[in-house]
């Protein structure tokens, strides 16, 4: 395989499936199916994924609400997320953990690097709820900031386009796709990857991005072991 240990940053809106709010239980269950045939190979796999499915501390904000509990509000979200994805997993046979970064010890253990490495050593997936545990950060930043943490070789942010464009294709039919590109020409060209701080985090750890389509099955896989799909940011 071509990557030891990866994070898998998943978005909220990604569990919707065919819905317009909340979790898509079939949804669910393909990217629990997909992350055990990575696991199956003997792939270390963490795993961070977002609440904008239940609720985004932005979109509060801009109706007026306070950011900091809006955020508090969006933390929490991508708890229920995790213990979601957790039990699609081990209903298909995956040890997992659920860490989160915010005190919920009833539903979830406490973050702690050394414990989230031993587990992934031992083969179990852990999955980062929570965001960072502070407001005005993304689960971006919070993929990052794991990612860094856990020695991962590789973040592979799973999304609904199968790569980055000079354009957003789904706007844009004349926009073409990059294999591959740089930190800083992504930065040169004002492409969207993540947010800025998430980014820059990256950038400055020398940790490779991988943005890909999750929806395709097998992709998880191929990525895994070295195939090209979807688009590689590297410095």
């Amino acid at each position: 395989m071509h990557y030891k240990r990866i994070l898998l940053k998943l978005s909220g809106e990604a569990l919707m499936g065919e819905k317009q709010y909340g979790i898509d239980s079939n949804r669910l269950n393909e990217y629990a199916e997909e992350i055990k045939e990575v696991v199956d190979k003997g792939i270390e796999v963490a795993i961070v994924i977002g609440g904008g499915n239940i609720f985004r501390g932005l979109a509060g904000a801009a109706t007026g609400m306070d950011r900091v509990q809006g955020d508090h509000m969006g933390m929490l979200a991508t708890v229920i997320n995790g213990l979601a994805l957790q039990s699609a997993l081990e209903m298909n046979g995956v040890q997992t953990r659920l860490q989160s970064a915010i005190k919920i010890n009833e539903v979830a253990e406490p973050f702690i690097r050394r414990r989230a490495m031993r587990h992934l050593e031992k083969g179990r997936v852990v999955i980062f709820g929570g965001g960072t545990g502070n407001p005005y950060f993304t689960t971006d930043s919070a993929a990052v900031l794991r990612a860094i943490e856990i020695e991962a070789d590789v973040i592979l942010k799973g999304t609904r386009v199968d790569g980055i464009y000079t354009a957003d294709p789904e706007k844009d039919k004349s926009a073409t796709k990059f294999d591959s590109i740089s930190f800083s020409e992504v930065l040169n060209k004002g492409l969207k990857v993540m947010d800025t701080t998430a980014f820059t985090l990256s950038q400055e750890n020398e940790l490779p991005i991988v943005v890909f389509d999750m929806n395709k099955k097998g992709n998880l896989l191929k990525i895994v072991d070295g195939q090209t799909i979807g688009t590689t940011v590297n410095l």
